[in-house]
């Protein structure tokens, strides 16, 4: 008998474990991180703790409740990199409830719900993403521009604790706004003149560094994207669906924006402003929820690419990533059942390969 329990897979009998792989993520993602914290302040940081906390502890609770081991779930990483991806997507300044119901959401209901890591359909990140937009649009839409800690007009701790237990209030709420996606969303609104309007509303080197309005994940696309190749030099993540999703979002972005340029904004935008590099690289590729097969991560990621494009575009919400994910994400099984890996000895409709020197009589006996 063996000592310790057998749990469920994947089963790592190699050098790649998935405490390695969570912790190459997380490293891959501390940087963008580190500058968000930074350019947003305390509110940012308390948020961020709480969250983190929060998934923790909840991880915990089920863990205890469905009686399994704690340590080798706790210390795997999984809990920390679901609730580290869910606080990147938030409003940066949003109250300390809306990350700790996020983390209750991704943890419990995305995740443990289907029985814990390796068994969730969806991504679990993104599932409390959606659930709190549609419950609390008001708080899941106050955007700040950059207050960077120890700035003279930034909020010291007790004003960040503030704005984390009572959400923004007088004076903080005249700093709040739309995201750059907003912005856009809402200049279309009003009938204006898109080509006009992107140069003095995006600037690709303030994207590029971290001085847009959004959340922490939209920060510096720089730090994203230098990230993301960490992970495929690596060999964490492949680069095929980093790859297609850029594609899908970037291919109708370029073919729209030249037919009509003061109703579509251009590639860069798109590209370079809201979650798209967060997505493509740290959320489409996690292995759970996506494809099997390359030829399958291919189409996944391009349904993705694309869905982003046109939720931003033509749907009710100026940012569409998180909802790309879940939709593909459902799209997964089929995905796999369509699109299988050959296996080895057998052609791509799983007949076996003839033998050399074999004829076709021997074949028939």
């Amino acid at each position: 008998m063996l000592d310790s329990p057998l749990l469920a897979s994947p089963h790592a009998h190699a050098p790649v474990s998935i405490s390695r792989t969570m912790g190459l993520v997380l490293l891959a993602l501390l940087p963008a991180t580190l500058l968000g914290l930074w350019q947003f302040g305390w509110p940012a940081i308390l948020l961020f703790a709480a969250t983190l906390s929060a998934a923790l502890l909840f991880e915990a609770l089920a863990l205890i409740l469905g009686g399994k081991p704690l340590r080798p779930t706790l210390m795997d990483g999984s809990a920390l990199l679901t609730g580290w991806l869910l606080v990147m997507t938030l409003p940066p300044w949003a109250p300390w409830w809306i990350g700790v119901l996020g983390a209750f959401i991704a943890i419990i209901v995305g995740k443990q719900v289907f029985g814990g890591l390796g068994q969730n359909l969806f991504n679990p990140a993104m599932v409390a993403r959606v659930v709190l937009l549609v419950s609390f649009p008001l708080e899941m839409t106050q955007w700040v521009g950059p207050q960077p800690l120890f700035f003279e007009q930034t909020p010291g701790l007790s004003a960040g604790l503030a704005i984390s237990l009572d959400g923004l209030a007088a004076p903080w709420d005249a700093m709040s706004g739309a995201s750059i996606l907003g912005q856009v969303d809402l200049i279309l609104q009003q009938g204006g003149d898109l080509a006009a309007a992107t140069p003095e509303l995006f600037a690709p080197l303030r994207a590029l560094l971290g001085g847009i309005p959004g959340s922490l994940g939209e920060t510096s696309a720089l730090l994203l994207l230098l990230g993301g190749l960490f992970l495929i030099r690596k060999g964490v993540i492949d680069w095929v669906i980093p790859v297609a999703v850029l594609l899908g979002v970037a291919v109708p972005a370029s073919l729209l924006h030249l037919i009509d340029p003061a109703r579509f904004a251009g590639p860069l935008l798109h590209l370079l402003a809201g979650a798209t590099l967060l997505t493509a690289f740290f959320i489409a590729t996690d292995p759970v929820t996506s494809p099997v097969s390359r030829l399958g991560q291919a189409v996944f990621g391009a349904g993705i690419g694309l869905l982003i494009y046109l939720i931003r575009t033509f749907g009710a919400y100026p940012e569409g990533a998180a909802f790309a994910i879940l939709l593909m994400n459902a799209a997964t099984p089929m995905i796999d059942h369509y699109i299988k890996p050959r296996i080895f000895g057998r052609d791509r409709r799983g007949r076996p390969l003839p033998v050399a020197g074999d004829t076709a009589q021997e074949r028939q006996r």
